[in-house]
């Protein structure tokens, strides 16, 4: 994200915040994962492939008997989503991209991804809850969510995330209609809370910070 907290800006171009040495870290953090979960709207906006980059990651995946690259997972609540996007159409040897919605949004897919990712739909009041259920089911152990805004809020809203993980990029953006890290949210805690910090390293320009949300103690009262 930018200094000012934001995730993008609004020239249609798509803005690169981080640098190679971030994507490569990036890139490593998947290599250790099962699955990879993007929303429809970063679908929609990046059409990102989720794809390992590096040859030698995929390589040593393959040695272990994983698929050369992670399982690929989107949300739609809408179901406004294209069956042209890259994540279904590249690097699918994990099986075919699963994508969650609810009943209004498997009805307008319908038919339109057959043959390219698995719908699943999912009703109820916790859908986030049965959504990484089904998950654990499919054997996955290890889920990077690399959001938007809305997939960020959600679980951390939820206190779903075991870490989090900030590239903070020397760039000021400004824009108040910009996509921001997370929406206004009601989280675990509130402003009283403190996330246990991990670390920090710097990556020439770029600082990439650690927390962990689920382990935090409070503010203490001021005198």
């Amino acid at each position: 994200m930018s200094l000012d907290g934001y995730i993008d800006d609004t020239i249609p171009e798509r803005l690169y915040l981080s640098n190679d040495r971030d994507f490569d870290g990036v890139d490593q953090l998947r290599a250790e994962s099962d699955a990879i979960l993007i929303g429809a709207e970063t679908v929609r906006r990046d059409d990102p492939r989720l794809w390992l980059r590096s040859r030698e990651r995929r390589d040593s995946r393959v040695a272990e008997g994983k698929p050369a690259n992670l399982l690929k997972v989107t949300v739609t609540r809408s179901g406004n989503i294209s069956p042209d996007a890259r994540m279904f159409h590249h690097h699918v040897e994990a099986g075919r991209p699963i994508v969650y919605t609810t009943a209004d949004g498997a009805a307008k897919i319908g038919e339109s991804l057959d043959g390219v990712a698995d719908v699943l739909e999912i009703g109820g009041e916790d859908f986030w809850g049965a959504l990484l259920d089904d998950l654990e089911k499919r054997g996955v152990r290890q889920l990077i969510v690399e959001g938007g805004t809305q997939i960020h809020t959600a679980f951390l809203e939820a206190g779903l995330a075991d870490e989090l993980r900030y590239a903070v990029a020397p760039l000021l953006i400004g824009q108040g209609v910009a996509p921001r890290f997370v929406n206004p949210a009601e989280f675990p805690g509130g402003s009283r809370r403190r996330l246990e910090f991990v670390d920090c390293t710097a990556l020439d320009d770029v600082v990439v910070l650690r927390y962990r949300p689920k382990n935090t103690s409070e503010i203490p009262p001021g005198d």
